[in-house]
């Protein structure tokens, strides 16, 4: 970095609560925050969990005003619930769920000058500590991402909620927190920034915490495992991307996951569980367009570890067993826009080599050979 060049980097929440207890130990920050704080939620699956929140809020002498998405994070919800906090007077955002009803809250709260409360429901993204919000269309395709003025003003991350969350949720997080790695390792080049060069170790460092312990998180919910992994899917990863700034991108990974949302028949399949594809596609571009030999090994050290997880590492995984090559098409298209992350990989992409890299790493995966 030149001394002349300054840059800007929103690093972490405010305040950050974590522990069994953090929502019950949040009542005098929250207090301090707002008294009659919007409250955003939205899937059915934590509806009953969130009206237990809601009535503690109460109980703690504020006045909730519930509002609920009906898409991921997208304009025609978030218009209208704009428009109506500020009818009602709410004086804060609290969003409780996962990642793309965070990015909604944060988004509302920017766009509303509010403080910014975030209660994860898993540990499936880091989207409750980050000044990020992504944009979606109503039917859940990516369309962009809008950088924040702030990260949240506090991040509750309370075991327990997590912990109620199917277990397919933190495997996600395990993938999307692993290409923190192999993203900014690539997208850094050699930097002689030394946050920057601080952050990539961090990741490094992630990516081996993930591989040793991640199985065993899995399968022992109430381990201390567990805690580590889970807090390193939903924070840590949100750490490096604050310390590297925009010098530690998302790449190939994330572009892969913004291009497979055009497909509806991805839509059931997590936003970690895309991003961890996208993994194996980034290092299949790495290995054949830019020589790098080591990605081939990163790959076979991948694979096994994701399948174990029970993580998409093909096509087919992905619900894109029948997809038409005309489909495929669109994916790379949208991935390989003159915009996308996918063009800070340190060579050039298009979609025909984006598609080829798709079909092989589905060719290599343990899944698509066992079905031949």
């Amino acid at each position: 970095m030149s001394s002349s060049a300054s840059q800007h980097h929103a690093i972490a929440p405010a305040v950050v609560i974590r522990g069994p207890q953090a929502w019950a130990e949040a009542r005098p920050a929250i207090a301090g925050l707002c008294r009659r704080p919007l409250v955003l939620g939205r899937s059915a699956a934590t509806a009953e969990l969130r009206a237990g929140l809601v009535a503690d809020l109460q109980t703690w002498g504020l006045q909730p005003h519930p509002a609920v998405l009906r898409f991921d994070c997208c304009e025609d919800d978030l218009q209208p619930i704009a428009a109506d906090a500020k009818a009602v007077g709410c004086d804060g955002v609290i969003a409780i769920g996962g990642g793309k009803v965070l990015d909604a809250g944060k988004l509302l709260a920017h766009r509303l000058g509010l403080p910014c409360i975030t209660v994860p429901t898993s540990a499936a993204t880091c989207a409750g500590w980050t000044a990020l919000s992504n944009l979606y269309t109503p039917e859940g395709a990516f369309q962009g991402d809008v950088a924040l003025a702030r990260c949240p003003d506090l991040l509750v991350f309370d075991h327990q909620l997590v912990r109620q969350a199917p277990a397919r949720t933190l495997a996600s997080g395990i993938a999307d927190a692993m290409a923190k790695w192999y993203e900014a390792s690539v997208s850094s080049g050699s930097s002689s920034d030394g946050l920057v060069q601080q952050a990539v170790q961090q990741a490094r460092v992630l990516r081996d915490q993930m591989l040793l312990e991640g199985q065993q998180a899995i399968d022992e919910p109430d381990g201390e495992a567990w805690i580590r992994v889970a807090e390193a899917s939903g924070l840590t990863a949100g750490l490096i991307g604050g310390i590297g700034g925009a010098r530690c991108r998302t790449v190939a990974a994330h572009a892969v996951h913004n291009g497979l949302t055009q497909l509806q028949a991805t839509h059931g399949v997590l936003h970690g569980e895309k991003v961890g594809f996208g993994i194996l596609v980034q290092l299949r571009l790495e290995e054949g367009l830019g020589g790098n030999k080591l990605a081939a090994q990163a790959q076979r050290q991948l694979l096994p570890f994701f399948r174990s997880l029970g993580l998409p590492v093909s096509l087919a995984d992905l619900g894109l067993e029948g997809a038409s090559l005309l489909e495929l098409q669109q994916v790379c298209t949208f991935a390989c826009r003159p915009d996308s992350d996918l063009h800070h990989l340190p060579f050039p992409v298009d979609p025909a080599d984006l598609l080829a890299a798709l079909v092989s790493t589905t060719a290599t995966s343990p899944v698509a050979r066992a079905h031949h």
